[in-house]
C-alpha cells in the first residue's frame, strides 16, 4: 500500500507542478478577466479548495507537534496548495519502509 501511495503522491505532485507551470504560462493569474474572479462557480471551486485544503491542514496539525512547523505548513498549503499537500504526504511516506501499515502513515508517531 505504501509503494501506491508514493506513486499516486508523486502523481499528482508531478500532474500539479505540470499543469500550474502550463497555466502560467498561457496567462498570469493576476491577468484574469474580472468576469473570471466575479463568476458564481470560480468563486464556489476556490471555497471547495480552500475548505478541502484546511481540512487536510486539521489532520496535518494532529501530525506535527511544532507550531512552527504547523505554521509553515499552514502557510505552504495555502499558497500552494495541492503541491503542497502532496509534498507532505509524500515527506510522510517516505520515513517508512514499505511494509508499514496505514496506521503508521495517518497517525501521529510516539515522541521519543
Amino acid at each position: 500500500m505504501i509503494l501506491f501511495l508514493r506513486c499516486f503522491f508523486l502523481f499528482i505532485l508531478v500532474s500539479m507542478l505540470c499543469v500550474t507551470t502550463w497555466a502560467s504560462k498561457q496567462v498570469a493569474i493576476w491577468k484574469l478577466p474580472y468576469e473570471t474572479w466575479t463568476h458564481p462557480w470560480f468563486i464556489a471551486t476556490l471555497f471547495d479548495a480552500y475548505w478541502g485544503f484546511l481540512t487536510f491542514y486539521c489532520w496535518l496539525v494532529y501530525k506535527e507537534v511544532s507550531w512552527l512547523a504547523r505554521m509553515a505548513w499552514l502557510v505552504a498549503i495555502l499558497s500552494l496548495g495541492n503541491i503542497a499537500m502532496a509534498i507532505y504526504v509524500l515527506i510522510q511516506l517516505f520515513r517508512l519502509p514499505l511494509n508499514a501499515r496505514m496506521e503508521e502513515v495517518l497517525l501521529r508517531r510516539p515522541l521519543p
